[in-house]
């Protein structure tokens, strides 16, 4: 059996030098092409056709898995589970609307919640890099927490209070804050003119009526606020219990430093307060933000509220599932844009 010319050799057979040189992708297919419109008019075997040709078997199996594809040597051969390219874009879209420059796992999540795209965080990481996207984005440190100190198991168990400045009008006031340490969820919060031991009893008596039925430790430093006798005797009367942080340590009650650090970069230094009436505002509209829609990196990117109300589990596995539900949805696609061998032909790009 001949088959037909221009590959014709002088050498073991029509094509059998083939086996030792480098061949061009459109050689490479219009072979393929040629040995299988053989195997449909003659009805043979695909490993007798293989035999006459001269070309190993080996080679043919791999030329027949890269049929349709450019030659990538040295490359990853593509998988089903890769991303499209019209995922890619909307995810690079995305990144480049969104105006805040929230980190690489947040801008992963949003999108996964808000039904925008399905993407782990490493994958968004490299689309993002790719595109030079990841100017402003910080990758995530590994965090140490837990190392000597047990975090609270559910909510309301531990009550963090501090105080911060704020500058309205070339004047300070001071913005007191209850945080609960579970959840992250801002309890309550207050901007006074003052922040004396009576105010830091106000902002947690209202916190306390928000949840009268719960008991939190109250944990705080050393402040004169903090230690006073006035303070001491309203823990005492409503039945909570309270923790100093160590001397000289502020980072100790770290949870709530790190949220007056975040509200003071995404929101406090970026505003101009006209009065003290329009910082209020400000600051509750932030707040309020932070507590139901800012997804929260230290607690799997969940809002402080739905961490705090017991959603994280089922968010967690509602993501999980649009993430698997995206990958079939891949493989299905990837499926349709079959060759004439019923095999996927992939973009050579991930």
């Amino acid at each position: 059996m001949a088959f037909g010319g221009e590959y014709k050799t002088k050498k073991k057979g029509e094509w059998g030098d083939l086996n030792h040189r480098w061949v061009t992708p459109e050689i490479r297919d219009d072979i393929m092409e040629t040995i299988f419109n053989y195997r449909n008019r003659t009805k043979l075997p695909l490993k007798e056709l293989i035999s006459y040709t001269g070309i190993s078997r080996c080679k043919f199996y791999g030329w027949k898995k890269r049929y349709g594809i450019s030659n990538n040597h040295n490359g990853k051969m593509p998988k089903f589970h890769w991303l499209m390219d019209k995922e890619k874009e909307t995810i690079a879209e995305y990144a480049r609307s969104n105006e805040d420059k929230e980190g690489y796992r947040r801008l992963c999540y949003k999108m996964i919640d808000e039904d925008i795209a399905y993407a782990s965080p490493s994958t968004v990481y490299r689309i993002l890099k790719e595109e030079g996207l990841l100017n402003g984005y910080i990758a995530r440190k590994e965090s140490k927490k837990g190392q000597g100190y047990v975090q609270p198991e559910r909510p309301h168990e531990e009550w963090h209070t501090d105080i911060t400045y704020v500058n309205v009008l070339g004047s300070f006031m001071f913005l007191i804050v209850v945080i609960d340490g579970y959840s992250r969820f801002v309890v309550k919060h207050e901007l006074r003119k003052s922040m004396k031991d009576k105010d830091v009893c106000f902002v947690l008596q209202k916190a306390h009526e928000k949840f009268p039925k719960e008991k939190p430790r109250i944990i705080s430093d050393r402040g004169g606020q903090f230690i006073s006798r006035e303070l001491q005797n309203y823990l005492r009367y409503i039945g909570l219990k309270q923790t100093y942080i160590s001397v000289g340590y502020p980072e100790s009650n770290g949870k709530i430093e790190r949220f007056f650090k975040t509200a003071k970069e995404e929101c406090i230094r970026k505003s101009s307060f006209l009065s003290p009436d329009d910082a209020r505002r400000i600051i509750d509209r932030y707040i309020e933000h932070y507590n139901y829609e800012r997804l929260h990196s230290a607690i799997d990117y969940i809002a402080p509220y739905d961490m705090l109300t017991g959603k994280k589990e089922e968010i967690l596995e509602e993501r999980k599932k649009k993430l698997e539900n995206a990958r079939k949805i891949r493989k299905e696609n990837h499926k349709s844009k079959s060759n004439l061998f019923g095999e996927p032909v992939l973009s050579i790009f991930r």
